[in-house]
């Protein structure tokens, strides 16, 4: 997850398609799906409480052609909290603020690549990996909808759990672009996947959630510090994690490349952060000119 759509998302809760073929649907109106919808992106109703989402999966590369190469492993965290917010017509709200980290890993050692041979160029790149502070919401999220209507979220239900699942297709001006990409081309064009499975009880009854699962698929263009430039082909991301209030869960590999390389990014943004959210583009962007 290593664009602002997390942000995206987290400004309401993700509905899930009509009228499922084997679920329920678990349908919550006003006051109880602004609840709903804060506890799924905050874990919890209460103000300023860091929730650490764990992650780790595997990237592809598909060209046409040939078959598809497994390139690297990936370990990751966003680090968030939220704050209260009020408006006079919209009611209650809040504001999800985070940063987030991807690293790139070899995929048979799982040690740090700093460094990668591209098998596609022979070229010898410098790893450029995600670290994206901050990843916020653009606007708060309110009991209230814009035009005054109550709130409505629907989720499946299988049972005893509750499954928000979403796909978000992405296309826009690539920070790395120009202002003629409508005539030569070159947008960034992306589609996340996102799947969240919540414990039922805990949703509706608790103000706090233990634990959430997820899992998250990125199709997208090549990653540009590859340095493929206009090669054909395409990356495929899929991983899984869960959250969690607990820095003791943060897995060891995990926090041994935070306190060494990322310190800042055990603790969430302040809640007043009033910073732009960065992309791997715009990181990149800023690596480049830097050198």
């Amino acid at each position: 997850m290593t664009t602002t759509i997390k942000a995206l998302m987290a400004s309401t809760l993700i509905a899930c398609i009509a009228q499922p073929l084997l679920a329920e649907d678990a349908v919550f109106t006003g006051r109880q799906a602004y609840e709903i919808s804060r506890k799924s992106t905050c874990g919890t109703l209460e103000d300023a409480v860091p929730r650490f989402g764990i992650f780790e999966g595997r990237a592809y590369s598909r060209v046409p052609g040939e078959k598809d190469r497994h390139l690297f492993n990936l370990l990751g965290i966003n680090t968030r909290q939220c704050g209260s917010v009020k408006d006079d017509a919209r009611g209650n709200g809040y504001r999800s603020v985070s940063r987030e980290i991807m690293m790139y890993l070899d995929p048979e050692t799982n040690e740090i690549i700093d460094e990668w041979e591209n098998p596609f160029t022979g070229h010898t790149v410098t790893v450029v990996h995600v670290a994206n502070d901050p990843v916020n919401m653009r606007a708060p999220s309110y009991e209230k909808n814009a035009d005054g209507s109550k709130r409505k979220t629907t989720l499946r239900r299988y049972g005893d759990m509750l499954v928000s699942s979403s796909e978000v297709p992405l296309y826009y001006d690539n920070p790395l672009g120009s202002s003629y990409q409508n005539y030569v081309g070159g947008h960034y064009h992306a589609m996340e996947m996102f799947n969240t499975f919540y414990d039922a009880q805990e949703m509706a009854n608790k103000s706090s959630l233990t634990i959430s699962r997820l899992a998250w698929s990125r199709v997208a263009q090549w990653l540009p510090w590859m340095e493929m430039g206009s090669k054909s082909g395409i990356m495929i991301f899929n991983a899984t994690g869960f959250s969690t209030f607990d820095r003791d869960e943060i897995p060891a590999p995990l926090m041994a490349i935070l306190e060494d390389r990322y310190p800042d990014y055990l603790t969430p943004p302040p809640t007043n952060d009033p910073r732009p959210n960065e992309t791997s583009w715009t990181v990149f962007r800023k690596y480049i000119e830097s050198k």
